[in-house]
């Protein structure tokens, strides 16, 4: 009896033994973002004295938020297997729209941002239609939208203003408290937290929480990893797809909005190129360019690498130049971890 009793208690014999620490920390996606902020954080904290002082982490904590907001809503719709690239465009859209009705039209800022938010969700929900209605790449329609935005931009703000700038919100009715919500600062001793910071972590945590204890974060991964498979079983596809470009759609509001009421300007051609440092942050985080697996916990953190690499550079005292290098390694490498994680978590769950 003794004998038995050793034999069943042994770990490979125990049909309940749950998975082990390594196994449980490898099915997680954003482990591997997790260990490059460690490493980022640890080699910045050496060699430069700045990167640790509440400034510095201030610093770079602001130039991480925005990134990590439109990261984070990135990642979901990478998830679902699709792409936006008319994100950064979005941004400028958006506060392009809210300055020059709040300036030129004499509109409450309040009642411009509620215009540009409709803007914003009725483009995001438009992408989504076509490509689910016509099949096409994701890549292609959001290409197109991209271009338009970006000529309306210049288009109707030269023809509004006659240059491609718009500025001089700060006068405009109700920006004080459109002001405090987008643009407010908080001091924590020497440190000026932005708004931004604020909104980048309310709207992880929402995201991470509807990702993961919702039956739309499944709809999400069903939609991802296999269209087919998740119609078969009742997933509405559709719908799906157009909330999660609307989702991009509305934190491209979001950004455009704390940019324009922190800055009171905004260049027409704001935000061009910054759809690929969306999409790098969020595979940095450990979603993969196939969609069905990824986290969006990692994608802000994939921001906050940005984050903290960007301002360690210039703590440091280096050309800034060497930043694209390091985004270039990085992606390379993230691609190259997230694979081997994906391949070694679904031999976990099996």
């Amino acid at each position: 009896m003794t004998v038995a009793t050793k034999t069943s208690s042994a770990p490979g014999n125990l049909p309940d033994a749950g998975p082990s620490l390594l196994n449980r920390l490898i099915v997680r996606p954003e482990l591997g973002a997790a260990l490059g902020a460690a490493v980022v954080f640890v080699f910045f904290s050496v060699i430069t004295d700045r990167f640790l002082s509440p400034l510095g982490v201030a610093t770079w904590l602001d130039d991480a938020s925005t990134l990590g907001i439109m990261a984070v809503a990135v990642a979901l719709l990478m998830i679902g297997g699709e792409f936006d690239l008319s994100a950064g465009v979005m941004t400028a859209s958006t506060a392009l729209i809210t300055a020059m009705l709040a300036v030129h039209a004499g509109w409450n800022v309040w009642f411009a941002l509620l215009v540009s938010l409709a803007f914003a969700l009725t483009v995001g929900a438009l992408n989504g239609w076509v490509v689910m209605r016509t099949g096409l790449p994701s890549f292609i329609v959001t290409l197109g939208t991209f271009l338009a935005l970006q000529g309306l931009n210049l288009g109707v703000t030269r023809l509004v203003t006659g240059t491609v700038q718009v500025s001089g919100i700060r006068s405009a009715d109700g920006y004080d408290s459109a002001g405090w919500v987008f643009a407010a600062t908080t001091n924590i001793g020497d440190a000026r937290i932005q708004a931004s910071v604020v909104w980048w972590i309310v709207l992880t945590a929402i995201a991470a929480l509807v990702l993961v204890r919702t039956r739309f974060g499944n709809w999400i991964f069903a939609v991802g990893g296999s269209l087919v498979s998740a119609r078969a079983v009742g997933v509405p596809a559709v719908r799906t797809k157009i909330l999660l470009f609307m989702t991009t759609a509305f934190a491209g509001w979001v950004v455009g909005s704390c940019n324009i009421m922190r800055f009171a300007s905004v260049q027409a051609n704001q935000g061009v190129g910054l759809e690929f440092q969306y999409i790098i942050a969020a595979v940095v985080g450990g979603c993969l360019l196939t969609g069905g697996f990824g986290s969006v916990i990692g994608a802000a953190i994939g921001a906050l690498i940005f984050g903290m690499a960007r301002q360690g550079i210039v703590f440091a005292r280096w050309d800034s130049d060497w930043f694209m290098l390091f985004l270039g390694i990085l992606l390379l490498s993230a691609v190259l971890v997230n694979n081997a994680f994906k391949k070694r978590a679904e031999r976990v769950r099996r």
